[in-house]
């Protein structure tokens, strides 16, 4: 190989490892959860399909880049995949446990690769322990079998040494734009297998006028001698396997293979290329039959010289079959371009500078819109409204972009309850609900973590042992199920298991003695639940490695309040618990409704606003003059009902004068409905979320800020946490005498 080649496949190598990484460790992820989803049901056909497909995967995109750790640890797994898939092993928990460990030492041998680990003597005796252990379930020492087509009409592989194989290989267009080089897949092909003849396809070549030097026309016909035909191809197109279409055809091939390449294949212009598409000829069988052709041509009459077809056949041996599905091809309308969804990867942080891009965009409409209106020229009010349609159309596809389904995240799960329980001798069943609803993946990176917290803790806590649960008439197996719902403008997140419940006694009496509550005081019941988020609180009888140390609620609890939530318990003894995470559905961008309070601007998401209620300033405090609370917090009667209110200006003590006529703003947060004082209504507006300062962090109720068009700043409300105050600030615990007694 020259120095140039060598340059070129050092330069490709380089460019696409990244993609390698991510791909690999999404295979991996995959293994994991077929693998446990295999668990419970071991017969599954098309899931052990996939999961051999996926570590195949894996150890073919390994091969091209040189990484012989991962194909060789790889590829005794998938000799024991293929003995799964041929009925010679069953799947059962041992077996399954053993691959999960393989699968954990794929993915460290792929962040070796990556550069985030290193390779060290215990990791080297734990990949020998597990391939003796892979050999262990097999019967024994053993290789892994030669791959050969699946195709039962394909020849033995004595019979494939006898004649030459054809490989088509035609490569998408956006090869060069995902990092792919082609001829340096082709090349790792030819050192693999022995290349006989190698041809381009230029049919697929448009005209100069329409071509796109950034577009991949390349397509190889490639005659080959090979043990293991199969196993090379596959080895060498894995990593650009998505973006090109293959088509192997043996030496003995039936003719049914070839009709069946020639219906997948896409409209052709011209007979032979469709035949030298699919391997029924040669580039050089195919221009001495056109030669032939012309030459009849010229020598007998009109109208009477054969066919190509009829050439092809009598010339190059093509069977009948393949020429008249090939003729029906040709002659078959061509059909509009399919329109299928395609994906493409691009970095994280990419986007998130054009949703900072698109939140500036938005403030400086705002402001443009402002000063419209104070032109008063109708025109002029009537575009920048229009422009502001679009803005807000713009900004609602661009978020779109950042939303994730929650069943990856959730998925991560089954793994952590499998382990888990096993570790603390339970039988847990995990039920997962709303996988497909979506959330801001900035926010479901953040979650992962206190999920990750509040599954253990109600797996150590929660469930109780097999035992215990038939003393009670409970099924032996606990039942843990994560669901995610939308709600109100946000997304509701929730763990609930089956399992004893909080102990409220106990919870009280640990909070008595750490000084959380004082002595005597009995709090309302969700008041002591929410105890067990305090710095420091645990009721565990013993330190374990799952739990007893005091960290970890309290933690959980911050980093969901970081992301603008909120969590709640709820539990019944002996029934279970429920714990509700409560996330904005973004971070970046948010339809708000704009109010004021005196010079004061705050907003509020217009998803979780109700209703408004006009009435003079003082008039619901005079209803009900027992109840007003000095920090500004009253009620009002709304239909029958009392409505717990909150006034902006006394809770924040806001210095300006209070006009005659104010609004009580009807807001929904979660299960609380609560109202807020206000003096102005100044309607919807786009926000664009600012964090908050760390001095302005202990501020209440307040989640982030923003600038409006006028360059005011307009404090945004964090509704969970109003209408939190909002209920406790009508609370009065006190001393008695209960069976919640020191």
């Amino acid at each position: 190989m020259s120095q140039t080649d060598s340059d070129a496949d050092y330069d490709f190598i380089a460019a696409a490892m990244p993609a390698f990484i991510n791909e690999a460790r999404e295979q991996v992820t995959q293994i994991e959860q077929l693998l446990l989803q295999l668990e419970e049901d071991p017969h599954n056909r098309e899931q052990l399909d996939a999961l051999f497909r996926c570590a195949h995967t894996v150890k073919g995109s390994a091969g091209i880049f040189g990484l012989d750790q991962v194909v060789n640890f790889t590829h005794h797994i998938e000799t024991l995949l293929d003995e799964l898939r041929e009925g010679h092993l069953r799947l059962d928990t041992v077996l399954s446990s053993l691959l999960l460990a393989c699968n954990d030492q794929i993915l460290a041998l792929v962040n070796q690769a990556a550069g985030e680990a290193q390779d060290d003597a215990a990791q080297q005796d734990r990949r020998e322990a597990l391939v003796r252990q892979l050999r262990q379930a097999m019967g024994g020492p053993s290789e892994a079998p030669a791959v050969e087509a699946a195709d039962s009409a394909s020849p033995s592989a004595a019979e494939a040494r006898l004649g030459r194989w054809h490989l088509s290989a035609h490569f998408g267009a956006d090869c060069f734009r995902h990092g792919m080089d082609p001829l340096s897949v082709v090349r790792y092909l030819s050192s693999h297998t022995e290349v006989m003849a190698l041809a381009s396809d230029r049919s697929r070549i448009p005209a100069l006028a329409d071509l796109d030097p950034e577009n991949c026309h390349l397509s190889v016909e490639v005659s080959m001698r090979s043990d293991g035909p199969q196993a090379a191809v596959d080895d060498a197109f894995s990593f650009i396997r998505d973006d090109c279409q293959l088509h192997l055809i043996p030496p003995t091939a039936p003719t049914s293979r070839f009709v069946d390449l020639i219906e997948d294949l896409p409209d052709h212009p011209r007979l032979g290329d469709l035949l030298v598409s699919v391997g029924a000829i040669t580039e050089d069988q195919l221009a001495a039959g056109l030669e032939q052709q012309a030459q009849d041509r010229v020598l007998r009459p009109l109208g009477t010289a054969p066919r190509l077809g009829e050439i092809l056949q009598e010339q190059a041996g093509l069977d009948q079959e393949v020429l008249a599905a090939a003729v029906h091809k040709q002659q078959r309308p061509r059909e509009a371009a399919s329109d299928e969804q395609r994906y493409i990867r691009i970095p994280a942080d990419r986007l998130d500078a054009v949703i900072n891009l698109l939140g500036e965009l938005v403030t400086a409409a705002a402001g443009a819109d402002m000063l419209a209106r104070q032109t008063r020229q109708s025109r002029l009010i009537e575009t920048n409204e229009h422009i502001g349609h679009l803005i807000e159309e713009i900004r609602n596809g661009t978020l779109q972009l950042r939303m994730v389904p929650m069943g990856a995240t959730f998925n991560r799960f089954r793994r952590v309850v499998r382990d888990t329980a096993a570790e603390l001798g339970k039988e847990v069943a995990l039920e997962i609900v709303g996988a497909d609803t979506e959330l801001d993946k900035a926010v479901v990176e953040k979650i992962g973590d206190p999920l990750m917290h509040l599954v253990r803790n109600g797996l150590d806590h929660g469930l109780e042992t097999p035992a215990e649960r038939l003393a009670k008439g409970k099924p032996a197996q606990g039942r843990l199920v994560l669901s995610a719902q939308h709600e109100s403008g946000s997304i509701l997140i929730r763990i609930s298991d089956d399992g004893r419940g909080v102990d409220r006694q106990r919870v009280l009496q640990r909070a008595w003695e750490r000084g959380l509550v004082e002595p005597g005081v009995v709090p309302p019941d969700e008041d002591i639940l929410q105890l067990i988020f305090e710095p420091g609180f645990s009721t565990a009888a013993q330190v374990t490695n799952l739990s007893g140390r005091g960290v970890g609620m309290d933690v959980v609890r911050q980093n969901i309040e970081a992301l603008r939530g909120s969590v709640t318990v709820y539990s019944e003894a002996g029934q279970g618990t429920d714990i509700d995470i409560r996330l904005p559905l973004t971070l970046a961008i948010i339809d708000g409704f704009l109010i004021s309070v005196g010079p004061s601007k705050f907003v509020l998401p217009l998803e979780a606003v109700v209703e408004v209620v006009e009435g003079q300033a003082g008039q619901h405090e005079a209803q009900l003059a027992p109840s007003a609370d000095p920090s500004g917090r009253f009620c009002m009667p709304l239909r029958g009902q009392l409505l717990p209110v909150i006034s902006l200006r006394q809770l924040y003590g806001l210095d300006s004068p209070r006009p005659d006529r104010v609004s009580i703003v009807v807001v929904q947060a979660g299960p609380t409905r609560f109202g807020l004082e206000v003096d102005q209504l100044l309607g919807q507006h786009q926000t664009v979320i600012k964090p908050l300062g760390r001095l302005f962090h202990t501020l209440r109720g307040i989640s982030g800020s923003s600038v409006l068009g006028s360059g005011e700043v307009a404090l945004i409300f964090d509704v969970l946490a109003l209408g939190s105050l909002a209920v406790q600030g009508l609370r009065r615990p006190s001393p008695q005498a209960s069976s919640l007694s020191p």
